[in-house]
């Protein structure tokens, strides 16, 4: 098997993983789900009962955008991951699960947990 195969597989496997234990954990509460791509970071708040995003924030938004001098960096992550937490705090969540998705806690996946824990949301 070559090794692009295995990473993909690894990753598929990981992501399954994560997902289960974030459904196992949920409890009714909302998710947090998070993308990265080398150019930007975003994150959104949904509720699996109705498939509904809730709230959501991207260093691809044209407010964050002027904050930030690169979107894809730790710092970006945390200026994101401020911005939801502010946004999900005023609409009155503050309990979520974090869904990390087949990223590792590392890096700009955990500067972004940071910065919404830091904005007043608990996981």
């Amino acid at each position: 098997m070559s090794i692009t195969k295995s990473l993909h597989r690894r990753r598929q496997r990981r992501t399954w993983r994560v997902r289960n234990q974030v459904r196992r954990s949920a409890s009714g509460r909302l998710r947090l789900s998070v993308f990265r791509s080398n150019k930007h970071i975003s994150a959104q708040v949904i509720d699996d009962a109705s498939g509904k995003t809730v709230a959501a924030a991207s260093s691809a938004e044209k407010v964050l955008r002027g904050q930030l001098k690169n979107g894809g960096n730790v710092l970006a992550a945390t200026v994101v991951g401020k911005a939801l937490g502010e946004r999900c705090v005023q609409k009155g969540i503050t309990n979520v699960v974090f869904d990390r998705g087949q990223y590792k806690y590392h890096g700009r996946v955990a500067a972004l947990a940071d910065g919404a824990r830091d904005a007043g949301l608990e996981f």
